[in-house]
């Protein structure tokens, strides 16, 4: 079923501007509708199919009058095969346990979390989140949603993953991990580790959420190919879509 085959009997609200978190100097709007009631994830999957993103109970997509610098883009799973750069990160992190649990917030991971953001993103609005607005993030979901903990072989936590479960892939909400084992690569390691478990499951895909091609931040999703991006109202290649057009 595509979007365009139900309609979606939703109600939709256009944020105010603010400034965009991404590209200084501009500012950001969003269209935005909650995930409530029994078709949450009906919802929430059909969404997703449209660009849509999810934080807590809210779906949101970028609604800038002046900017489409905000691409959702999702990997093709079953097309994707490692490269050797990927194939070594994944090596480094052989000894990693990973375990998929339900969305619930313990104190390590905020730990983790804190030393995350305070490494890597000390400025951020992330970085000001104190315990109770962790837990809100990881449990304020109406859809359906898992935590990915991976640890070492003493059992101490390093990467954690918060994972949307679609019905056409996996989700990647967000992420954060110990900023000490840089060596690792554990961001590029999640993601793989992702794509692993929805070839597994027969997913064909993982969000990842939005590229901007003037974002450095952003730059690494152009890694995991074949990877698409949603621009025009349809799923596009994203060789094709840097050329200026072509599809599937």
């Amino acid at each position: 079923m595509t979007v365009n085959q139900r309609r979606l009997t939703q109600h939709y609200f256009m944020t105010a501007p603010m400034p965009c978190p991404y590209l200084p100097g501009r500012f950001e709007r969003k269209l935005v509708t909650e995930l409530r009631g029994p078709e949450a994830n009906n919802v929430h999957d059909l969404l997703s199919r449209a660009g849509f993103r999810r934080s807590h109970s809210i779906a949101y997509l970028p609604a800038c009058s002046d900017c489409n610098a905000c691409v959702p883009v999702r990997v093709c799973c079953a097309e994707f095969t490692p490269s050797r750069s990927f194939r070594r990160i994944k090596n480094k992190n052989s000894d990693l346990v990973r375990t998929v649990m339900p969305p619930t917030a313990t104190q390590e991971q905020y730990q983790l979390f804190s030393t995350y953001q305070d490494a890597r993103h000390g400025n951020g609005d992330m970085a000001r989140m104190d315990a109770r607005d962790y837990r809100a993030m990881i449990e304020d979901s109406t859809v359906e949603t898992s935590i990915f903990e991976y640890r070492r072989a003493d059992d101490s936590l390093i990467a954690v993953a918060l994972v949307d479960i679609l019905a056409d892939g996996l989700s990647a909400v967000y992420s954060f991990f110990d900023p000490a084992e840089d060596r690792r690569g554990l961001g590029t390691y999640i993601v793989l580790d992702l794509i692993d478990e929805a070839k597994m499951l027969s997913l064909p895909h993982i969000y990842l959420g939005y590229w901007i091609g003037d974002c450095r931040k952003m730059s690494y999703k152009m890694r995991f190919q074949p990877l698409e991006g949603f621009r025009d109202g349809q799923w596009i290649r994203m060789e094709d879509a840097e050329n200026g057009g072509g599809s599937d």
